[in-house]
C-alpha cells in the first residue's frame, strides 16, 4: 500500500497537507511545526492506548520526508502522486531516530526562559486573540488552551482580550462579556482541585529529576485534562523547534 493510501486509511484523507492541517501554500517552517504537533499526538510513547500509533507515526515520518524535499513536494503538488521508489521513502529508516534529530529535547530552563519572553509579548497577544475568536469568548476553553498560563494569569488574559474588544480588533462575544460569576468560581475551583491533585501525584511518585519536574510543572500550570496538556506541550515544543531550523539549514548547506 502506497503512502497516499495509508494516509487515507489512517487519517481519513489522502491529501498530505490536510493530514497536517495546513494548506498547499504552507512554508517550510509551518510544515515542520505542523508535522511536529501531529506526530506528537500519535507518538508511540504518548499514545499507548492507540494500537495504530506506531504505524501512524511512521506514515507521518514519510509524509514529512516528501513535503520537506523540494523535488518530491513539487511532483506531489503538480501531479498529486508520490514517488514510492525514491530514496527518501524506499530506504530503511528509523523514523523515531529521525524525529529525535529534528526535535531536540527541551529542559525546564528552556521552558522558564520561553515563558519569561512569551508573557506580555505580541506573540502571546496574537495567540490569545486567536483563541478568543476560535472559542467565541468561552473562557473555559481559552484558559485550557492558552500557553504559559495558570489560574493566576486569568485576570491578565481577560484584560488583553477586553482591550482588543475596546479597540475594535475583535467582536464582543456574550460568552466573554456576560460570563456569570458562578461559572468563574467553578473554573477557579476546578483549577485549584487539579493543582492539588498534581501536587499529590508528585509526592506519591517521588518525582524529582529534571525530566519529571518538567512534566509535573507543565501539568500543574495547564490545570486541564490530559488532552489539553498534550496540546499545550505540543504547542510549546513546536515553538521551540524554530531554534533548530537555522542550524539544520546551515548544516545542509555545508554538505
Amino acid at each position: 500500500m502506497g503512502l497516499l493510501e495509508r494516509c487515507q486509511e489512517l487519517f481519513k484523507t489522502s491529501n498530505l497537507y490536510e493530514v497536517l492541517g495546513i494548506n498547499k501554500e504552507a512554508a517550510e517552517a509551518e510544515i515542520r511545526r505542523s508535522y511536529y504537533k501531529v506526530s506528537l499526538k500519535v507518538h508511540p510513547d504518548r499514545a499507548p492506548e492507540d494500537p495504530l500509533a506506531t504505524e501512524k507515526f511512521q506514515v507521518l515520518g514519510k509524509l514529512y520526508a516528501v513535503l520537506s524535499d523540494k523535488e518530491q513536494r513539487a511532483v506531489y503538488d503538480e501531479q498529486g502522486v508520490v514517488d514510492e521508489e525514491s530514496d527518501i521513502l524506499s530506504q530503511d529508516r528509523c523514523w523515531e531516530e529521525t524525529w529525535r534529530q529534528l526535535f531536540p529535547k527541551i529542559t525546564v530552563q528552556d521552558i522558564l526562559e520561553f515563558e519569561k519572553k512569551y508573557k506580555g509579548s505580541d506573540e502571546e497577544r496574537n495567540d490569545l486573540i486567536q483563541l478568543y475568536v476560535q472559542h467565541q469568548g468561552n473562557m473555559d476553553a481559552i484558559t485550557m488552551s492558552a500557553m504559559c498560563s495558570s489560574q493566576e494569569d486569568e485576570p491578565r488574559l481577560c484584560s488583553i482580550i477586553q482591550a482588543a474588544i475596546d479597540s475594535g480588533d475583535v467582536e464582543s462575544f456574550p460568552a466573554f462579556t456576560q460570563e456569570s460569576d458562578k461559572k468563574k468560581r467553578a473554573r477557579r475551583k476546578r483549577a485549584d482541585r487539579e493543582r492539588q491533585e498534581a501536587e499529590e501525584m508528585q509526592k506519591e511518585m517521588g518525582l524529582g529529576d529534571e525530566d519529571d519536574s518538567l512534566v509535573m510543572m507543565l501539568k500543574q500550570r495547564q490545570t486541564s485534562r490530559e488532552q489539553n496538556f498534550n496540546s499545550y506541550l505540543s504547542n510549546l515544543e513546536a515553538k521551540y523547534c524554530k531554534k533548530s531550523e537555522t542550524s539544520k539549514r546551515g548544516k545542509k548547506g555545508k554538505k
